[in-house]
């Protein structure tokens, strides 16, 4: 397998798993699966270990020294590493799943109906900071049920 072929492999299967995580997030929000997978963080947490071994893997390389994050131009390239490029793609997976999965909670608890919160969590998807600053909109709407004494 070439340098080039194995990140892209584990691109591909980064992408499919939290693609499953997404797809239960939206239409199984209460199976028990879904509960299991997603909502407790377990899909997520492959994703941070996967995260781990690709900055790791980068950081042991040949390439460990290039780059940062002190400027754009350090950013840019950093991310000419494949390694590098796929952990931060890795990382945006991880962390947009995870804001998934709690709003998705956050919002059972306070019984807001699961389709006002499908446009959440598909801009949460797709555009990250978008779906989190929609779903706090809508959060406001749905108070935090009082709790019973």
């Amino acid at each position: 397998m070439s340098d080039a072929a194995l990140p892209a492999l584990l691109f591909r299967l980064a992408n499919a798993a939290a693609l499953v995580g997404w797809g239960l997030l939206l239409v199984a929000p209460r199976w028990r699966v879904t509960r299991h997978v997603v909502g407790n963080g377990a899909l997520p947490l492959v994703l941070a270990a996967a995260y781990t071994v690709c900055i790791g893997y980068h950081y042991l390389s040949a390439h460990g020294g290039e780059g940062g994050f002190g400027s754009l131009a350090e950013v840019a390239a950093l991310f000419q590493d494949p390694w590098a490029l796929l952990a931060g793609w890795v990382h945006y997976l991880c962390f947009d799943l995870a804001v998934g999965a709690w709003a998705l909670r956050d919002a059972q608890r306070r019984s807001l109906p699961h389709l006002l919160l499908v446009p959440a969590l598909v801009l949460t998807f797709l555009l990250g900071p978008v779906g989190l600053l929609l779903y706090a909109g809508l959060r406001r709407f749905y108070p935090t049920p009082a709790l019973a004494t």
